[in-house]
């Protein structure tokens, strides 16, 4: 049986967002009021301008510690549990409707096309009060894979 070797791949930011734009799991490491950290699992984006972005509500523990402290960390990871991910660290802005709607239109065409109905999704995001997380990336970790220290490589 083949031993699979850890890798870590330094990028520049633009192969960074090529790598996570067709990825959509992640996990955002927020800041609680008492500063340990609180992850939430989530669906994420990358917006026009390079952002990474989560679609939230302003009652959620992300989105409150986000906006009181906007230092954050979004880990992205693959859909196969062994695939290779990413630790991306950068600066939280929250935005609450009625200045969300447009981003979150961009959010869900970047991720899932265009949609049927784009005056229904924006009287929906507009009921449902929804904001959105925008984080602008400023530190990242390699492009990681597990897997064996290449030390016990054959």
């Amino acid at each position: 049986m083949a031993s699979n070797i850890a890798t870590n791949t330094r990028v520049p930011l633009g192969e960074l967002l090529d790598f996570v734009r067709p990825r959509h799991r992640a996990l955002l490491i927020t800041a609680r009021a008492d500063g340990t950290p609180q992850a939430s699992p989530l669906t994420c984006g990358v917006d026009d301008d390079g952002r990474i972005v989560v679609s939230t509500y302003p009652e959620r523990a992300k989105t409150r510690n986000a906006r009181r402290r906007p230092r954050v960390s979004i880990v992205v990871l693959s859909d196969e549990w062994n695939g290779p991910w990413v630790q991306i660290d950068g600066a939280a802005e929250v935005l609450d409707s009625p200045e969300s709607v447009e981003p979150l239109v961009e959010y869900f065409r970047n991720i899932s096309g265009e949609h049927p109905d784009w005056d229904e999704y924006r009287a929906a995001m507009v009921k449902q009060g929804k904001s959105i997380i925008r984080i602008t990336p400023e530190r990242w970790g390699p492009v990681a894979t597990g897997g064996f220290p290449a030390r016990l490589a054959p």
